[in-house]
């Protein structure tokens, strides 16, 4: 009978747990601040508890806590930019205009060859490429491409090729067809001439 109440309770925590983790919103490791890091290993440590004890109540309890504590910096967050770079920290530059900045990967504690892997991941072969590169909060890498670099996009496509009609339609249109002369007299009726 005690096992079986052991098991409820801990799919119940489960359960509990689960949507607790919904209300804050789901993001894989990776994309995690660090306040989320630290409040999901909390609920984790928090959520097995109960099994081994018997306050069930005070684990829920706990653990909606730490969401609502979440939730209120993340909106506080939102409101206050000092509060964001505090917590959350800022995206710092890591290539600017093709020049790699040793200084940012080194407060970021990444190497080159880490840089050069997530470059790899993003289909980019070359430094002289990237007008600007930024790790992110989250870790992820953002960029910006040069000019010569970004891949033709349909709108643009589709301008080129409206350009390149036109081009040819005043060509043509400019063109003298040593014919027309002709076909136009023979069109003519004689009396006219």
């Amino acid at each position: 009978m005690v096992f079986l109440g052991t098991i409820g309770k801990a799919l119940f925590l489960i359960f509990a747990g689960i949507l607790l983790l919904r209300i804050a919103g789901r993001k894989t490791i990776s994309q995690m601040t660090l306040p989320e890091t630290i409040i999901i290993i909390s609920i984790g440590t928090i959520i097995v508890e109960p099994v081994a004890q018997e306050s069930l109540l005070g684990t829920i309890l706990a653990s909606s806590t730490f969401i609502v504590a979440l939730v209120v910096t993340e909106f506080l967050q939102m409101k206050l930019n000092r509060l964001e770079t505090f917590i959350s920290g800022k995206a710092m530059v890591v290539i600017q205009n093709g020049q790699i900045q040793t200084d940012a990967l080194r407060k970021l504690r990444l190497t080159l060859d880490q840089l050069e892997l997530r470059l790899r991941q993003q289909g980019i072969a070359n430094f002289s490429d990237i007008k600007t590169a930024t790790i992110e909060p989250s870790r992820q890498l953002g960029y910006e491409l040069t000019e010569d670099a970004k891949p033709l996009t349909v709108g643009e496509f589709k301008k080129l090729m409206q350009a390149y009609i036109k081009n040819e339609e005043s060509k043509e249109s400019s063109q003298i067809n040593i014919f027309d002369e002709i076909i136009e007299k023979k069109s003519t009726p004689d009396s006219l001439k």
